[in-house]
C-alpha cells in the first residue's frame, strides 16, 4: 500500500492500453553508464506452467528467455505508464491482443514480462525497465486477464528483437554499485536510510493532519530492510509521479537514490507545513463548501 496517497495520488490498477510498438527513448542519464553484467543464469527462471491459464486459441509460438553470445537475455516488454520497482506489487487489466498473446506466453513459460515506462509524451518507451512475475492471475471468459505481478530485477535494454506481436528485447541486467570511495559521515547509504525514514514519518504525519485523520503511531516503515531495497520501497511510494519513479529507478547508486528522495521528501514536508499554517490561520467556517 503506498505510504503518500494524499500527496501523490494515482489509481492502483493499470490498464494495458495501446502503447508504442517499436523504438525506445534513451533514458536521462543520471550517472555515467557501467558495463553490463555478464555471466548471470540462462534463463530468468525455470520453465513453470500456470494452472487454470488454459490454452490460446491463438496457438502463439513458443519462448523461452534465454542468453545470447553477448550475454545479454531476451524478455517480453509490456510498455505501461506506470513504473514498477523491485519487490514492488501491480495489479494489471491485460486486454489488448497483442497483449493477451503475450501473457498466454508469459504463463506457459516462467511467469516473467518486462515492464517499461511509457508515458503519454512522444519518445516511445523507456530503455530501463523492472522485471515483474505474475504471482496470481485470472483469465475471463472472453479471453482478458486480472493478474498481479511481482518486481524482480532491473534491466536495460539493449536492443529490440522484434516487435510483432509484441515487444522483445535483448536486456542487460542492473544492480546499484558500491561506493568508489569511503563516504563522509552521515552521507552514507545507511544514515540516508534513517534520515529519509525520519521524514518519510513527518509528511505522513501532517498529511493525515491535513485531511482530517487521527493522529497515531506510524509504525516501522523501514521494516529492517537494507538501504538498497528500501530505496526501492520508498520509491514505490510516490505514486502520481511516474517521471520521478523512473528517475529513481535508473539510477545505479543507492546513496545517490537515497539523497533525491531525501530531496523530494524535504519539499513535501515544506509544502505540507505551509498548507497546515494556513489551514489553521483560516480555518474553514462549518457552512462553507
Amino acid at each position: 500500500m503506498a505510504l503518500l496517497p494524499q500527496i501523490l495520488p494515482s489509481p492502483r490498477l493499470a490498464a494495458a492500453a495501446a502503447s508504442p510498438n517499436s523504438a525506445f527513448r534513451p533514458a536521462p542519464r543520471l550517472h555515467s553508464s557501467a558495463p553490463g553484467r555478464r555471466g548471470r543464469g540462462a534463463r530468468l527462471a525455470t520453465a513453470a506452467s500456470a494452472s487454470g491459464s488454459g490454452s490460446s486459441p491463438s496457438s502463439p509460438e513458443s519462448y523461452q528467455p534465454a542468453e545470447s553470445d553477448d550475454g545479454l537475455v531476451e524478455l517480453p516488454l509490456f510498455p505501461l505508464p506506470l513504473v514498477l520497482f523491485p519487490d514492488a506489487t501491480h495489479a494489471l487489466h491485460i486486454f489488448e491482443f497483442r497483449y493477451r498473446i503475450m501473457m498466454h506466453t508469459v504463463l506457459q513459460t516462467d511467469l516473467r514480462f518486462g515492464v517499461v515506462f511509457a508515458g503519454s509524451g512522444a519518445g516511445g518507451a523507456a530503455d530501463v525497465g523492472c522485471v515483474g512475475e505474475v504471482v496470481k492471475h485470472e483469465r475471463l471468459a472472453d479471453d482478458r486477464f486480472f493478474l498481479i505481478c511481482k518486481g524482480q530485477e532491473r534491466f536495460r535494454v539493449a536492443r529490440v528483437v522484434r516487435t510483432k506481436p509484441y515487444l522483445v528485447a535483448a536486456v542487460q541486467w542492473l544492480e546499484d554499485r558500491p561506493p568508489a570511495e569511503t563516504p563522509a559521515p552521515g552521507d552514507d547509504a545507511e544514515a540516508l536510510a534513517t534520515d529519509v525514514e525520519a521524514l518519510m514519518r513527518d509528511v505522513i504525519r501532517i498529511a493525515n493532519r491535513l485531511n482530517g485523520k487521527p493522529e497515531k503511531d506510524v509504525g516501522d516503515l523501514r521494516r529492517g530492510l537494507f538501504p538498497t531495497p528500501f530505496s526501492f520501497y520508498v520509491g514505490n511510494t510516490f505514486e502520481g509521479a511516474p517521471r520521478e519513479q523512473q528517475a529513481l529507478l535508473e539510477l545505479e547508486d543507492t546513496a545517490a537514490r537515497l539523497r533525491r528522495e531525501r530531496d523530494t521528501l524535504r519539499n513535501t514536508l515544506n509544502y505540507l507545513t505551509a498548507a497546515s499554517a494556513v489551514k489553521d490561520a483560516f480555518p474553514s467556517s462549518p457552512s462553507s463548501g
